[in-house]
């Protein structure tokens, strides 16, 4: 879409083909992010959907620091790994899977660099659209770009999309209670504090794979991508803020699809107009009520712990099942077909879930607060 001119000088321009689905809500919060003081430009990236008082799937560039246009799950981001492993059969992996819910024991965390020395949810993945999920990589459609990555068609990966946990949420806490929905009062101080939490997102990813592949039988390599998709950089000057918006000038960035259906790796050339950014997602089309009332009147919950592509889905909650299922979110070949078509992006190889984890499939939880 062209660029669009806000009530201020801000100029707003959304990277989706006339087929895809954006929500005028999500159009509608780009303009009211437009509108802050001291913002420039607004991208939304083909995966934009509604937020909590921001767009998800935004680059949003400005002279103020604004810490809730990051949110609270900073550094929440999606690694890549391969992984070698003699048998890949679903139901078999699925049994195996640990309980990412539970956190690593302290014990196994010595020598460790911890920001914040936040250690209580370490190696934990989180709800709403967060997962680990063993894929295999079906086709490769950039062979050039594929040989850089070493990644071939058969191989497998693991794939891990988590946070800051507690971290983050603590950080962005700490700001709201004095200024709410206003800017940083000390954009140095906060931006530490950011950083940590972008660290230790990329710890916890790393920790969970490393959990994953030792639960299977796996042996692990080390990550091709491991971008972060809720941050703030500065950048020429100005704050380029992303909410569910990945680094994609010059990156290889994991375009996640769902549980049933293909995810692309992708390497990104965008450029400022598009906040240097590429999408993190398929985005969701329905809210998770929604989801949950259209789910429950047409799936099973045996339904939906299968998946048209033939995966496992381990998930011992019922709701989040219905909440999370693919129907929910938009067509990832539509938003992958976007990025290409307006020159941000270009696919490297499409993967399918062979197991996807959301949540143990186990007895309730031992203590912690979730």
């Amino acid at each position: 879409m062209s660029p669009q001119q806000s009530a201020t000088s801000t100029t707003v321009t959304i990277f989706a083909g006339p087929g895809s689905w954006i929500e005028s809500d999500a159009v509608a919060q780009c303009h009211q992010v437009a509108a802050l003081d001291g913002m420039i430009h607004v991208a939304g990236m083909p995966d934009l959907h509604p937020g909590k008082g921001a767009p998800i799937g935004a680059a949003m560039a400005s002279t103020v620091l604004y810490p809730f246009l990051v949110g609270s799950d900073i550094g929440c981001g999606i690694a890549v790994y391969p992984v070698r492993l003699k048998r890949a059969v679903p139901e078999r992996i699925a049994a195996r899977f640990p309980d990412l819910d539970q956190p690593v024991d302290p014990a196994d965390l010595t020598g460790l660099d911890i920001p914040a020395g936040h250690t209580g949810q370490l190696g934990t993945v989180g709800r709403g659209n967060h997962f680990a999920e063993l894929a295999r990589v079906d086709a490769v459609l950039d062979e050039t770009h594929a040989l850089r990555t070493g990644l071939t068609a058969g191989d497998l990966v693991l794939i891990v999309h988590s946070g800051s946990r507690g971290l983050g949420e603590r950080i962005l806490r700490a700001h709201t209670e004095r200024h709410g929905a206003g800017p940083a009062e000390d954009p140095a101080a906060y931006l530490a504090a950011h950083d940590g939490a972008v660290r230790w997102g990329h710890l916890n990813r790393r920790l969970m794979a490393e959990r994953v592949a030792d639960a299977i039988g796996a042996e692990l390599g080390e990550p091709v991508t491991d971008v972060c998709h809720n941050s703030v950089e500065t950048r020429d000057g100005v704050y380029l803020h992303r909410k569910g918006a990945a680094p994609g000038d010059g990156r290889d960035v994991l375009v996640a699809g769902t549980r049933g259906t293909r995810s692309y790796l992708v390497a990104g050339h965008s450029g400022a107009d598009a906040g240097h950014s590429v999408a993190h997602g398929a985005g969701r089309k329905m809210s998770r009520a929604d989801a949950l009332r259209r789910g429950k009147a047409k799936h099973t919950v045996e339904e939906l712990r299968r998946t048209p592509v033939g995966s496992v889905v381990v998930c011992g909650d019922r709701q989040l099942l219905f909440e999370e299922a693919p129907t929910a979110y938009k067509r990832i070949e539509q938003v992958i077909g976007d990025l290409v078509t307006h020159g941000l992006a270009t696919p490297i190889v499409s993967t399918v879930p062979v197991v996807t984890y959301k949540t143990a499939d186990v007895a309730p939880r031992r203590g912690g607060r979730r």
